[in-house]
């Protein structure tokens, strides 16, 4: 061809998949429309969508040498991107007799409601049922996209395949056509139409004027592979215009006649509907679908000649077309050329993990782009392999933008908003909470440094089992600890403040008040900085679509529900960044990759599932049904996949990467990939290098086995206090009595977390404290526990397995007290402190409970919430709590109790032999007893290794080894500090 305007016998073009379609088509382009530099601005390219736009401009630019006016460009606009028509195809004005679209926000709520009238008592909770609706309304989008109205499922043919379904088929089937012509009917009420139906007649409408009155300037329709009759029909027209054509990308010219024709033959003359033995998995399938709507055979398309520099050589389309040949037409692989065959420039990386798979790309990446002017994309369906890749690169400097975008719940104002909803539905619970109020984007500015402090003052109070439900049981709690926390009740107060407007919502709530609450809510704590950013004009944009149409289309729904609805409605909207990024690299989903252009391109996540993803069946019309009415099936978006792979190894570098496992287990590679190891063979090249740096990178030398802690504080820093809870502990691992009483160092719980056995001790004694100190009286221990409970927690766990056991057991120590009462054993003291010094050290505790026997000897108890420690354990040394109380007790160090102690007993709220709660146990060494010590040498004994602790650590040089005794069962509340997992099974090995 020359550089004279277009052939009129020419009207279809392809470009191969090894010559990059937005290089190829502009240097083509330039050399038959630049004329007097005015000839481009004369001519109207149409796209499939805007990322198509902006490719093809860059293209122009880097063609453009001297520079030159830019042709126009009209979006077809691409329905996987949720793109509109450009203004050329939807002019104001031209669709005067086309009704205006329905909002889709509004559509999926009245199809919400339609779906509860027709499901009735079955129907599930709102955010269920709006996800069923979505299922719903993309049926019937896919529907019109092929041109099937209501009136098709009522053909008898259609009825047919649909009366030997299954019965739930049946069912799904007739609820989907109900819903469908409800929707309808309503429409024709209000006087609108759907998207694609609207989308549909402007097309229909563009074609027929063009048709009737071509335009006067030349008309080409590149890139553009949507299937649908509509877009068929006007690139047919198109293609039949005096100065038009049609360009379609990576169209297979050389792949065998046989082969082609037994893809299928859907949309043409002979075949209208799709057949159970149809390829749609063929990455040509849906071009060849397009022809046959068209009316045009391959032999009449040729190929795009004007090409400039082929980035890739012409054997790579063979090797492409040969590699997705269908499973019979594969066999002649066997007997292929090398030439047919090689698939140069082509690397397969394989690496272990997602982590290690994103740095190896991340390598990649950063060594092209020392390169000058060498571009670089990565092209993965998989967006948290983006996400790695992307924070990965920035470890180096080198900004990358997923093009593909953030679900709007990832982003930071996403997550203000559901925070918010969660808060909503669980109620002021304190996880939710703390995380709203320590978020980024609440209380900006120099204040924040202040709140973020009390935030934390806030997260050591909510510690523990959760507190009451609702914002004022977080107000007693603040009060509560006010003394220890000084001005903290008055900034809770100005916290309320900023929630205030989440106070109405409660039980069923209205979506539209719902959502005006949340937005003020966060607008509160936020201020005007939540609106501010890209994900914040998303938000917003995302909050008033869904207001106005909840307005519109009333939604009630359980506070509950709240969250999951709008995470749910959120996950559709993806926040794009802005423009920012390394200029020459890009990172694309597989929808915004087509048509790109790069040097080396990096396929991530080429995986089972992923690169083609898992198919996702229509939830109610059955594959039979589908084919009836001309829809494809689920595996066509695999042909497409398939297309989008084609079209990347057209690239002069190519990188496959996948992982042998992702986070949920081992995963099996991609069947594309499957298939280039099975074609290629011992030619297939893999990309080893990346890998092993990224191995480098991800595993530094081992370190030396850590040593089993043993410190060495002073003389004086030996000095302490010891509780009688603690002795125990200091015989059997000091060094967590050196954490806790020389370093001062406590455990927190965890927030919201279960009931924990200090918790539950605590509780009890409390309880039992409030009992004796009211007198005792039997039959009021249980309507006082059960007070107890529902003020302390409204723990779920608590109230139903807990406390039903505590309660029993109370019962029992409520009917024990009274029958020793009548022994004449009397309450001497409850929850007593009490103190002594041994050897100039102080040993100081509470006593549970100290009772008077009837000969005025003392009783000591100790209540436990479990099992009480063994007798072997006392008679060791390890259990000495209440041998303790007894010296104090002995010398005085109690108020108001002196006397010589008789009895030491453990009232354990555990399961006793009969099935139920409540036992007593006594470490003293009597009857059929085997383990313990006799009574009378029960005081000296826990002396004795009293005084030898205190000579070996406290007034020794004795280091505090961890885990001295390692058969002891312990507390693990310094595992972590004293790094056990590091040392334990190895002592010795990095001892000096």
């Amino acid at each position: 061809m020359g550089d004279q305007p277009l052939p009129k016998r020419l009207r279809v073009w392809s470009i191969a998949a090894h010559r990059g379609f937005a290089d190829a088509l502009v240097a083509g382009l330039i050399p038959r429309y630049r004329e007097d530099r005015f000839g481009l601005a004369r001519l109207t390219l149409l796209l499939p969508s805007q990322r198509a736009v902006r490719t093809i401009t860059e293209a122009f630019v880097r063609a453009s040498g001297a520079g030159l006016l830019l042709p126009r460009m009209a979006v077809v606009g691409d329905l996987d991107l949720d793109e509109t028509l450009g203004p050329l195809l939807d002019p104001i004005g031209a669709g005067a007799a086309i009704p205006a679209a329905v909002d889709p926000t509004f559509r999926l709520l009245r199809l919400a409601t339609l779906l509860r009238i027709e499901l009735g008592d079955e129907a599930p909770g709102e955010a269920a049922l709006i996800r069923q609706a979505k299922g719903i309304a993309q049926g019937i989008g896919r529907l019109l996209v092929e041109g099937v109205r209501i009136e098709d499922m009522l053909d008898e043919a259609v009825i047919g395949i649909a009366a030997e379904l299954s019965e739930h088929w049946q069912d799904a089937t007739r609820l989907f056509a109900r819903v469908f012509a409800h929707w309808q009917a309503e429409l024709e009420t209000l006087g609108k139409v759907d998207a694609p139906e609207r989308r549909n007649r402007l097309l229909d409408h563009a074609a027929l004027g063009w048709k009737a009155r071509p335009p006067a300037h030349p008309v080409i329709a590149a890139g553009v592979t949507s299937a649908s009759p509509a877009v068929a029909k006007l690139l047919r027209v198109v293609a039949d215009l005096p100065d038009g054509g049609v360009i379609l990308p990576d169209l297979d010219l050389a792949l065998e006649p046989e082969v082609w024709d037994a893809l299928g033959s859907a949309g043409g003359p002979d075949g209208a509907v799709f057949e159970r033995g149809d390829v749609v998995t063929h990455p040509q399938y849906h071009l060849k679908l397009l022809l046959n709507r068209m009316g045009i055979a391959r032999d009449e398309v040729e190929p795009w000649h004007r090409s400039g520099l082929s980035p890739a050589r012409p054997e790579r389309s063979r090797a492409i077309s040969n590699l997705f040949l269908p499973p019979e037409a594969s066999a002649a692989w066997v007997s292929l050329e090398a030439k047919d065959r090689r698939l140069t420039g082509v690397r397969v990386m394989e690496s272990a993990n997602p982590e290690e798979e994103a740095q190896s790309i991340a390598i990649l990446v950063r060594e092209a782009l020392a390169e000058p002017e060498r571009r670089v994309a990565v092209v993965t369906p998989d967006r948290s392999l983006a996400a790695r890749v992307v924070a990965h690169l920035a470890r180096w400097n080198v900004v990358a933008d997923d093009t593909a975008g953030r679900p709007l719940p990832q982003t930071a104002a996403g997550r203000v908003l559901l925070q918010l909803a969660e808060l909503v539905a669980e109620r002021a619970a304190p996880v939710p909470l703390l995380a709203l109020l320590s978020h980024p984007l609440v209380q900006p500015g120099e204040g924040r440094v202040i709140w973020l402090e009390r935030v934390r003052q806030l997260d050591l109070i909510l510690r523990g089992p959760r507190p009451g439900p609702g914002l004022p049981a977080i107000r007693q709690r603040v009060e509560e600890h006010e003394r220890r926390h000084p001005g903290l009740t008055e900034w809770w107060s100005g916290v309320e403040d900023l929630l205030f407007p989440l106070v109405p919502l409660e039980g069923e709530i209205s979506l539209d008040s719902a959502l005006i609450a949340l937005s003020e809510a966060g607008e509160a704590l936020c201020g005007t900085g939540l609106w501010a950013q890209a994900d914040g004009r998303c938000l917003a944009q995302f909050v008033e679509r869904w207001r106005e149409a909840a307005t519109s289309a009333p939604t009630l729904l359980a506070s509950e529900e709240l969250p999951a609805l709008l995470r749910d409605a959120m996950e559709d909207v993806s926040v794009r960044p802005p423009y920012g990024g390394h200029p020459r690299l890009a990172i694309y989903g597989l929808l915004e990759a087509r048509m790109s252009r790069a040097d080396l391109v990096i396929c991530g996540g080429v995986t089972e599932g992923t690169w083609p993803g898992r198919p996702a069946p229509d939830p109610l019309l059955a594959p039979p049904v589908l084919r009836a009415l001309g829809i494809p099936g689920a595996d066509f978006r695999i042909g497409l996949s398939a297309h989008d792979l084609a079209a990347a190894l057209g690239a002069p570098e190519v990188v496959l990467s996948h992982a042998q496992r992702d986070a949920t287990g081992p995963v099996i590679p991609s069947r594309f990939l499957l298939r280039i190891h099975a074609m290629l063979g011992d030619q297939l090249r893999h990309e080893t290098r990346a890998v092993e740096l990224a191995q480098a990178l991800a595993n530094p030398a081992p370190a030396p086995a850590h040593p089993r802690p043993h410190p060495m504080p002073s003389a004086e820093q030996r000095k302490v206090d010891i509780a009688v809870t603690a002795l125990d502990r200091l015989r059997g691992d000091p060094y967590q009595f050196y954490a806790s009483a020389i370093l001062g160092l406590r455990s927190l719980d965890p927030v919201d977390s279960d009931p924990t056995a200090a918790w539950k001790g605590t509780a009890v004694h409390k309880i039992l404290q409030d009992w004796h100190e009211a007198g005792g009286v039997p039959g009021q221990l249980i309507p006082l526990a059960e007070q107890k409970f529902d003020e302390m927690s409204a723990h779920p766990f608590m109230r139903a397995m807990w406390k039903p056991r505590l309660i029993d057991a109370l019962h029992w120590i409520e009917e024990e007290t009274d029958r020793l009462a009548g022994e004449g054993r009397d309450v001497l003291a409850i929850e007593k402190k009490g103190e002594m010094r041994v050897d100039g050290i102080r040993i100081h505790g509470r006593a549970d409970r100290i009772d008077k026997l009837a000969d005025g000897t003392l009783a000591i108890v100790d209540y436990k919430t479990g099992m009480p420690p063994s007798g072997r354990m006392v008679q060791e040394g390890y259990a000495l709590q209440l041998g303790l109380i007894g010296m104090i007790a002995v010398q005085g160090g109690i108020d108001g109790v002196k006397g010589e102690p008789a009895r030491f007993e453990y009232w354990s709220l555990g399961r006793n032999k009969q099935r139920g709660f409540g036992y007593m146990d006594s470490p003293v060494l009597e009857g059929r007893k085997k383990s313990g010590l006799p009574l009378d040498e029960f005081l000296p004994e826990t002396e004795r290794y009293l005084r030898e602790a205190i000579a070996r650590w406290l007034l020794g040089s004795e280091p505090f080894t961890a885990r001295l005794n390692p058969d002891l069962p312990s507390y693990t509340d310094y595992d972590q500090l004293m790094r056990l997992d590091e040392w334990q099974g190895r002592e010795g090995e990095g001892e000096p």
